[in-house]
């Protein structure tokens, strides 16, 4: 495993009071690694802080914010230039065990037909569960497993999952090179369920492996912008489904996915969020049809069976989407 090259890359808008932590961290790890920050148009002085205090990074410096997709992708093309096998994503307001990185690249070294190696993914204070894998279900909606329950709960034994959370992951750069990268329409939020939807399409897997601990102080970055979650998941939400949901799962997934949609647009509208929200909207019906068109080269290209992916989506609503559920629960006794 030594003889095989990893990077890890590292996006960065605005978060100089963050950075440091997450750099101090990596430096610490027990497997050697380059480091790659992907400055990412900041404007508070974080080049100048990576500059003057991390002489051993290496610097992607983009001059705008291309967003959680495209920042990443600037990284993973400069990984790819310095000849990296396996290339690690990790949040700027992210840290971690000083094992992650080698239990992740043991995990894709001992198993050639991994695509991505998922770490258990704790939040800031180590109270709570963030992510032990991510999923897709059959309403059309990703979710972070486990997500908010207590850390003591977390899922103890390594296991096949639909895909890392992205914010602290190790890829392997064959599998990225066979599907492409992140698509940066998406600029932030789901972008990674996107990948991992086109990885499983192309017979690639990824696994849980809970002795990779990452600690991630959720919504630091997108936070900072008023909206900006709610346009992204209008937006996002849609591509996501229109790109790679397979045609014949779509008499059952599309009704439910509408359904779900208009619910939390609805209640986006109620919440004093529609704006951001009709934006999202609005601008994914722009985006449609070229991913319509990408579409039809992704399914062409699938290399699994449509059972075998109906299998790897879970068939149900999000476990913490409560009132998803209870929507669910009325609309389905008013039809009876």
């Amino acid at each position: 495993m030594n003889s095989l090259k990893t990077c890890v890359v590292i996006p960065n808008w605005n978060g100089r009071a963050e950075i440091g932590a997450c750099l101090d961290s990596l430096l610490k790890q027990s497997l050697n690694a380059t480091i790659i920050v992907v400055e990412n148009g900041s404007t508070d002085g974080s080049l100048e802080f990576i500059r003057q205090n991390y002489h051993q990074v290496d610097l992607v410096v983009n001059q705008k914010n291309l967003g959680f997709a495209g920042g990443v992708n600037s990284g993973i093309r400069r990984a790819k230039q310095l000849g990296a096998d396996y290339v690690a994503l990790l949040n700027n307001d992210a840290l971690v065990h000083k094992d992650w990185l080698k239990h992740l690249a043991t995990a894709l070294y001992e198993d050639a037909e991994l695509s991505a190696a998922a770490s258990k993914l704790l939040s800031g204070d180590k109270k709570h569960i963030d992510s032990t894998g991510d999923f897709y279900t059959t309403w059309g909606l990703p979710f972070n497993r486990q997500r908010g329950e207590p850390a003591s709960r977390a899922i103890s034994h390594e296991g096949l999952v639909f895909g890392p959370c992205a914010g602290a992951a190790l890829y392997r750069m064959a599998a990225l090179d066979d599907v492409g990268l992140f698509d940066e329409d998406f600029f932030a939020y789901h972008e990674d369920a996107d990948l991992h939807f086109r990885l499983q399409l192309a017979g690639w897997q990824t696994l849980y492996v809970p002795q990779a601990e990452a600690y991630h102080q959720t919504g630091t970055t997108s936070g900072k912008i008023k909206g900006f979650t709610t346009y992204q998941t209008f937006k996002n939400y849609p591509l996501l489904f229109w790109k790679n949901v397979p045609a014949r799962l779509l008499p059952v997934m599309l009704p439910r996915f509408t359904l779900v949609y208009l619910f939390i647009y609805c209640n986006s509208l109620v919440s004093g969020r529609g704006w951001p929200a009709t934006k999202g909207l609005l601008r994914m019906l722009t985006l449609l049809p070229k991913k319509l068109l990408e579409r039809r080269h992704i399914q062409k290209s699938r290399k699994v069976s449509i059972d075998y992916i109906n299998s790897v989506l879970v068939h149900d609503l999000p476990p913490n989407a409560a009132r998803l559920r209870r929507f669910r629960a009325l609309f389905t006794r008013s039809h009876r």
